[in-house]
């Protein structure tokens, strides 16, 4: 089996590039499942019902997510329903969407979960106890789990593949939005890389206009953020699992500029 995540689509250049690209890329690599991080889809922070359906539309199976998936407020009841979107699973109980989704390939099940990491970001609850409480539960269910861990720090997302490595079949890093060269298979299986990028403008300081966050950071001064629109490329990983095992047999990571 193989499966395509893609890295943290930014705005509507992202979605551009997905329209125009991603059925290319799923032919192209014999692609069964396709997961990404929607967090910053809609104008780079949040999701919204439009933007989510014209990436489903697109090819999307499942979208991840991360501390900006409520950002628009207007989209919470959106968020209460829709199944193939799921929250980070450390977020308090009380925050609104889904624990996980659960997919079907050849008579398998497949388990997509979010951690979120605790070092630079908003609080929320240890990504590792989080997994340890439902790791049982998920693993009466299916052999097959993938998940995307949305973390600031590095060494945090290393520490997290050592923790899953043999339990998940991949752990996919995101957040940072630039996209690793360490993709691997650690050494029980689990396919590791510590961040697959960002997919959108690349001429830009991780999706927002350089000119603008140059001017912030020179003078300290509050700017609005604006969604950059040159430089686009599709980041994200391929990797291949075997169904029977769960364990992955491959990654290739995937960094392609898109003209639109």
């Amino acid at each position: 089996m193989k499966i395509l995540f893609i890295g943290d689509i930014f705005g509507k250049p992202g979605r551009n590039v997905i329209k125009k690209e991603l059925s290319n890329i799923k032919r192209e690599y014999d692609i069964d499942l396709c997961i990404a991080n929607c967090e910053n889809v809609a104008a780079g922070k949040g999701v919204t019902p439009k933007t989510a359906s014209e990436l489903f539309y697109s090819g999307i199976d499942i979208f991840t997510s991360g501390n900006h998936l409520w950002d628009k407020k207007d989209s919470i009841d959106f968020l209460k329903t829709e199944k193939r979107i799921v929250k980070p699973l450390n977020y308090p109980k009380r925050a609104i969407g889904n624990d996980y989704a659960l997919v079907q390939f050849n008579n398998k099940n497949i388990i997509i979960i979010s951690l979120i990491g605790q070092a630079f970001m908003p609080a929320a609850n240890s990504p590792f106890e989080a997994f340890e409480d439902y790791f049982t539960k998920f693993s009466k269910i299916a052999n097959i789990i993938i998940v995307d861990f949305h973390a600031e720090a590095t060494a945090e997302k290393r520490a997290m593949g050592f923790f899953l490595n043999g339990k998940v079949s991949a752990m996919f890093g995101t957040h940072t939005h630039i996209q690793t060269a360490d993709e691997e298979i650690l050494s029980e299986g689990t396919a590791y890389i510590t961040d697959v990028g960002m997919t959108g403008p690349h001429d830009s300081v991780i999706g927002v206009k350089k000119d603008i966050i140059l001017k912030k950071m020179l003078s300290g001064m509050p700017y609005k953020y604006e969604v950059a629109s040159s430089g686009l490329e599709l980041n994200g990983a391929v990797i291949e699992i075997d169904l029977l095992s769960g364990k992955a047999i491959a990654i290739q990571r995937i960094k392609r500029k898109i003209y639109v």
